[in-house]
């Protein structure tokens, strides 16, 4: 479904991305992982064509992407930012930000549809005619969810979608993800700087360092700890550590 080869970033004299190669299966969940500065959101957002000043090759689907994207693409894959209230309008009620990418697509039924989008991601109808601002952080991602799924996308770019969230509610959203991916055939690619979120979604995982992938690593490896890389086995011991000190 995804295919990135040989792919380099540059902004300005950063170069953010160095030669990063992955392939990302139909149906699939695929992780990238790393610190801040790892160039992880940098491939998510260069995919979703938020980055243009970039060289390589990547495909979706079949359809090499060039530097602008067509309307099939932006309906086909759809990303969610770290940051639900700086992604969401804050002068527009939940309604408006549900309805807007059926009104750009084209898409009929407005009303149906996003009454089924909030049942979707585990909303109350009377959420639907609130402003961001009257929502939970919680509240505020699922809402950045259902506006990403809305359209009926077949690739979901998740780039940290639980990090300004606290613990309690990020394993519901993620539990959410898990059960609308499953639901909805979605082939996902999960950035997060933290290896257990990443986990929790993902059957493979690349770690990033200094813009290249170091290791990738399926399930079965990362629960034996059969990394090689320094950077990767930091990342498992972290990730360890944090886990027994739940």
């Amino acid at each position: 479904m995804i295919a990135v080869r040989d792919l380099h970033v540059r902004f300005g004299r950063v170069h953010a991305v160095r030669g990063v190669s992955f392939t990302v299966a139909e149906g699939e969940s695929y992780g990238l992982v790393g610190e801040s500065g790892s160039g992880k959101s940098t491939v998510l957002r260069a995919l979703a064509g938020l980055a243009e000043d970039w060289t390589g090759s990547m495909a979706v689907s079949g359809r090499t992407l060039g530097r602008r994207r067509d309307a099939h693409f932006r309906r086909a894959v759809q990303m969610v930012f770290q940051d639900p209230y700086g992604s969401l309008n804050p002068r527009q009620t939940v309604d408006r930000i549900l309805a807007e990418p059926l009104i750009v697509h084209g898409m009929a039924e407005a009303d149906a549809r996003i009454a089924r989008a909030l049942d979707e991601v585990a909303l109350p109808a009377a959420v639907r005619f609130r402003f961001p601002h009257q929502l939970s952080g919680g509240q505020r991602q699922r809402v950045a969810i259902a506006r990403a799924l809305i359209a009926g996308p077949s690739v979901l770019l998740l780039d940290e979608p639980t990090s300004a969230l606290d613990a309690t509610v990020q394993a519901e959203v993620l539990n959410l993800l898990a059960e609308l991916r499953a639901a909805h055939r979605l082939t996902c690619i999960l950035v997060s700087h933290n290896l257990a979120v990443v986990a929790h979604l993902c059957a493979r995982l690349a770690v990033m360092q200094h813009g290249e992938i170091v290791e990738t690593l399926d399930e079965a490896a990362l629960r034996a700890g059969r990394a090689t890389h320094p950077h990767a086995q930091e990342l498992i011991a972290l990730s360890r550590e944090i886990e027994g000190s739940g």
